[in-house]
């Protein structure tokens, strides 16, 4: 399977399925215990996202907040690119990073076109040129001196726009690079802020529901972005810092538009912005219905259990703790229930999941209408009454059947199945002995190395097959190495989607590359240090923020609790 995701010679979803072949015919795990996988908890969150994603793209609220918020932003170089990251980023945590950057683009091209960087006008004339004629001025696209009602040549200089000279036109091919490249950074980079942002992380939720069911629950929603959202914002701030530096210049003050007047093309840009603002139109009954969901969905996952609070399953429970207070248990910490009692309040959290509330949210998306209800009991036309009484639901089958993304689903499941195959086989176990030897090194080195050799691996793999592959591996390592198995989990799975130097590393990248503004050496240059960011960033976040969240200096006794067993 490592094989063929490596190389595609089929379908990656297509390979994903091979356990559901090869494990019941080897005799590794019956057919049942092989296809539970496909649809795990896990997956089952990921689909909720995706399906609300779909809502917030259908009705364009992306697009929106999009353009609103480059329209506060402003539009000098700097801040037009630190505008669009953040925005790509911002998206990205809640939508997918190819959709995302699919939106972007023609955005920025279309910036670009205002600003007169893109080559379709009179820019890019040859150094040459000087006098031109009739002919020549048609053939470059300029305006004919006889049309404005001057003699051919006498003050052609006067019609023909000057030429620009080798660094203004290096000057703007740069500004056309980094507008595009910096929305394929920023998409890989939001992805990792929020559990359902990208693969990976949705990988690593259901890899530890498997390798250790006593510690499902230690990264949830909002633990998980208490983690990984502070290093989105370190990682922005420095890529946009070393993004300017290399196509921009240094001279921070000039690329912002501080103390300078906006020129013509940046005017004519945010008129361009405003004009396309103003086609959306007012927010709809529908924008309203889905953003209010969108934000319900947040809302329900960030409180559900955050940890430093009592999360709203504890508190919808309190009400049950008298009664069980005055019933003798035989075991206090059994989920089992007896008949005629309820369930104890510690039991929820085996049966309530991030997963619930994203099924609950999507759900709502099939239901809640699109328009407001309209009770008119005085209809006297026969249009009138022939009008449905309720209106079409925010979404349809139809339209998520079309653009959820499948074969991720897919993907996944064959990851899990993939995992608990080596669990049970004792293949996680074997490869844990023969990487023992690395407890020698420091946790904080041995981290760092493994970081490397998965941020080199991503590049030329799926994120979401490059992590699936190693995080039982790793998982199995920290067992035997005494070492808490979130220590390397975490960054390793933050690694694998820092796929920033090569334009089939990841959708994103291929998507910006497509359009031309870029060649493969300016992503490898950029890309090469965007890695050195990547690593930096997930360095410190995992050795002080992350040390403290998840108590990464002590080994857990979860880790410990796991029994590899077959009759499960």
């Amino acid at each position: 399977m490592a094989v063929y995701w490596c190389t595609e010679v089929i379908p990656l979803a297509v390979t994903s399925l091979l356990p559901a072949l090869l494990f019941p015919l080897l005799k590794v795990l019956n057919s049942q215990q092989v296809c539970i996988q496909y649809m795990k908890d896990t997956t089952v969150l990921f689909l909720g996202g995706l399906i609300v994603a779909v809502a917030v793209e259908h009705w364009n609220v992306h697009k929106r907040i999009a353009l609103r918020t480059l329209l506060l932003i402003g539009v000098s170089p700097g801040f037009l690119m630190l505008g669009f990251m953040c925005i790509t980023a911002f998206l990205s945590m809640w939508i997918s990073n190819t959709a995302t950057t699919a939106m972007m683009v023609p955005i920025v091209e279309a910036v670009l076109d205002q600003l007169k960087l893109t080559g379709k006008d009179n820019t890019f004339y040859p150094s040459s040129i000087e006098l031109l004629d009739k002919d020549e001025q048609e053939l470059q696209g300029c305006e004919p001196s006889s049309r404005l009602g001057l003699a051919p040549l006498a003050s052609v200089k006067s019609v023909v726009p000057q030429v620009k000279s080798r660094e203004a036109r290096e000057k703007d091919k740069n500004i056309c690079k980094v507008l595009t490249l910096c929305v394929c950074y920023a998409a890989s980079i939001g992805g990792t802020g929020t559990l359902t942002g990208t693969g990976p992380n949705v990988v690593l939720s259901g890899q530890l529901n498997t390798l250790f069911p006593e510690g499902k629950d230690i990264v949830n929603f909002a633990s998980w972005f208490a983690f990984a959202f502070p290093n989105v914002i370190v990682m922005l701030i420095i890529s946009w810092v070393w993004l300017q530096c290399v196509f921009l210049g240094t001279n921070f003050k000039r690329n912002l538009g501080i103390g300078t007047e906006k020129t013509e093309k940046e005017k004519a840009a945010y008129l361009m912005l405003k004009e396309e603002y103003q086609k959306l139109g007012p927010l709809s009954y529908a924008e309203i219905s889905v953003l209010t969901n969108f934000l319900l969905l947040i809302i329900l996952w960030f409180f559900r259990d955050p940890g430093f609070i009592p999360g709203w399953q504890s508190l919808y429970w309190e009400e049950n703790k008298k009664k069980w207070a005055k019933r003798s248990l035989k075991d206090p910490t059994s989920c089992q229930r007896d008949e005629g009692t309820m369930f104890p309040p510690m039991c929820l959290d085996r049966y309530v999941s991030d997963g619930t509330v994203a099924v609950f949210a999507a759900i709502l998306m099939f239901i809640l209408p699109s328009q407001k209800l309209k009770f008119n009991f005085r209809s006297q036309t026969e249009e009138e009454w022939k009008a449905p009484f309720y209106p079409p639901p925010l979404l349809t089958w139809k339209v998520a059947q079309e653009k959820v993304p499948w074969g991720i689903l897919l993907l996944l499941g064959g990851g899990f199945a993939l995992a608990k195959g080596c669990e049970v086989s004792g293949l996680s176990e074997w490869m844990g002995q023969q990487m023992e030897p690395l407890k020698n090194f420091s946790p904080p080195v041995l981290v760092l190395c493994l970081t490397i050799l998965v941020a080199c691996i991503t590049e030329y793999t799926s994120n979401i097959a490059t992590a699936t592959l190693f995080l039982p591996i790793f998982a199995s390592m920290s067992q035997k190495i005494n070492l808490n198995p979130l220590y390397v989990m975490l960054p390793c799975t933050l690694s694998s989607s820092f796929a920033f130097m090569l334009p089939v590393a990841t959708p994103p990248n291929a998507i910006v590359f497509s359009y031309g503004h870029l060649k493969v050496a300016d992503m490898v240059k950029t890309g090469f240090v965007m890695n050195i960011i990547g690593l930096i960033g997930i360095s410190l976040a995992i050795n002080t923020w992350g040390r403290l969240l998840f108590d990464l200096d002590e080994f857990p006794s979860w880790a410990n609790a796991t029994q590899i067993s077959t009759s499960n």
